[in-house]
Order: structure tokens, then sequence, then C-alpha cells
């Protein structure tokens, strides 16, 4: 029965409806199962399996434990609900970018809406991968690229080798939805959930320009309505041809005096001077050398010649 009916609820509920295996042709499971085809089925897996019977102890003790399923499914129903409603009221924006529960163990991770709000994209983009992060330092390995955002619906859309560039945006995003949310009038009914709408179209529409689509954004404006608006594009041969050339302007050359004329004429002939100089103060000195050399060569043959003599 396990293979036929995945949810928990619908099963605990087959169990504490039927009990024991031979009550399944019996019983009417219209009430739980919605498919006439799935109920169809777990009747005839009832009559073919070949388990053994259980006693009345088990069923009890089996029983209970269904009770306890079906008891814990609503009370994650009923949390899920007092979160959605929670995160609405406290933080609008943030929960349209990330979803309820990426927002919601956000906060829990910073520990406040404001301390969250205090940090950087950077920082929100990482936040729940500490460990990783500080591993890889240590190591000297690439840091991570996602802490908890990777659990968003968005990041989730993305390829694999797309899901690092969708975090970046998205946490980038997210950063600002979260001041917005922080610092917003509280006692406002109708909280202002502009940059939360508009922030995703833009993650989106990046998604899509990464997946080879076209870049168009749908932004809402003034009256709430969603508009597209095509991001321009830069191309370098276009921009450089829109470009206009600036034209020669004969008032700003400086005109120099007669005597200012002279005097550079004269500081770069000093300075070509010095120059040649520089450079051929080696050569001279190398020729002095070998002067030197010579002379001293020359006055030891001739006490050489002497001696023998």
């Amino acid at each position: 029965m396990q293979g036929i009916v995945n949810d928990n609820a619908q099963y605990s509920k087959l169990v504490l409806a039927c009990g024991y295996r031979s009550k399944f042709r019996e019983t009417d499971l219209s009430q739980i199962l919605e498919e006439e085809s799935t109920e169809a089925a777990v009747k005839e897996a009832a009559e073919v399996s070949m388990g053994t019977d259980i006693t009345d102890l088990d069923k009890i003790n089996i029983q209970s434990l269904a009770e306890q399923v079906l008891s814990m499914t609503e009370y994650r129903i009923q949390l899920f609900d007092y979160l959605k409603n929670r995160m609405n009221a406290i933080a609008p924006n943030l929960t349209i970018l990330l979803g309820e529960l990426v927002g919601a163990r956000l906060i829990s991770h910073s520990g406040s809406l404001m301390n969250l709000a205090k940090q950087p994209a950077s920082t929100v983009q990482i936040l729940g991968a500490e460990k990783a992060l500080f591993r890889a330092l240590k190591t000297k390995h690439d840091t991570p690229k996602y802490g908890l955002i990777y659990h968003a619906s968005l990041v989730g859309q993305a390829a694999p080798k797309h899901k690092g560039k969708i975090s970046r945006v998205l946490a980038a995003k997210a950063a600002l939805a979260t001041r917005v949310d922080a610092l917003s009038d509280e006692t406002s009914e109708h909280p202002d959930t502009t940059i939360g709408y508009e922030g995703r179209a833009k993650v989106e529409a990046r998604l899509r320009q990464l997946e080879g689509g076209d870049g168009t954004v749908i932004l809402a404006n003034k009256d709430g309505k969603l508009t597209a608006a095509k991001t321009a594009k830069y191309v370098p041969t276009a921009a450089k041809a829109s470009a206009v050339a600036p034209a020669y302007n004969d008032a700003s050359d400086m005109v120099l005096d007669e005597k200012e004329k002279k005097s550079a004429k004269k500081d770069k002939k000093k300075r070509k001077a010095e120059e040649e100089n520089d450079d051929e103060a080696p050569a001279k000195k190398a020729k002095k050398e070998k002067k030197e050399k010579k002379e001293k060569k020359s006055k030891k043959e001739k006490k050489e010649k002497k001696s023998k003599k």
C-alpha cells in the first residue's frame, strides 16, 4: 500500500478506517481517496498481499501511531498558516522575494529583522553556510556561493551552473527588501510591496537572460499594474557610433610671449645637453680606464726590458 498511497495523512486515515487487511474490500474509501483507480488498486493489493495477520494489540498500537501522524500533520498545516500570516505582516517584501519559509529562516538565523537589515547583500547570500565559509578560508579553497537562500524557489528554478549568479542577484534584492520592511511604517494597514514585486521581476528577467531569453523586465507602475520594460543592452560599436566627437576649441589654447618662448628654447637645449652628458659619462669613464690600463702595461714592459739588459 505504501507504493500506491504516497501521502502520509491519507495512509494514516486508511489505517484508522479499515484496521485489518480483510476489511479493505468492505470499507468505502471514496472519502479518503479522491481517484477511483487508486481506491481499486488499494483494495486489490489488500487481497493479493501475503503479509501475516496482526493481533488486536498490534492494531491498537498502529492506530494510535496513525492518530499521532494525523495530529502532527494538522499541527504542521496550522503552523504554516500562522507563519504565512506573520511573515506577510512583518516582512511582506522579503516574503514575495524568498517565500515565507526561507525568509523566516533568515530572520531566525540573524536574530531579528533589524539585524538582518543591517547585513550587506554578500552576507545575506552566504547566511547559514558559516562553517563552509571558514573551512574554505582556512584551507584556501573556493568560498560557498549560497547558504539558506539556496532553498528559495527562484534559485531552484535556475540551472546548476547559474545558481551562484542568481543567488547573488537575489541576495542583493533581498537585502533591499529587508531594509524597506524593517524601516517602513508598521502602523499602515496596506504595506508598500512595490520593491518586492519589482525585485522579483528583475531576478526572473536575469534568470531568463542567463538561460538565453530576452532581458524583458515586468515592473509595477504607480497604478499597481504590471508593465514590461526591456533593459538596455550595451553594444560597444553602437556606443562609439552614437558618441559625438568634441569640436576643437581655439580659445582653450595657451599662447606664449616672445621672452617665454626664448627661455623655453634655452631650457630645452640645456636639458638636451645634460641628457647627452649623462649618456656620454659612462663611455668617457670606460675610455679613460682603458687608457690607464694601456699605460700601465707599457710601463711594465719597459721595466722588464731594462731588467733583461
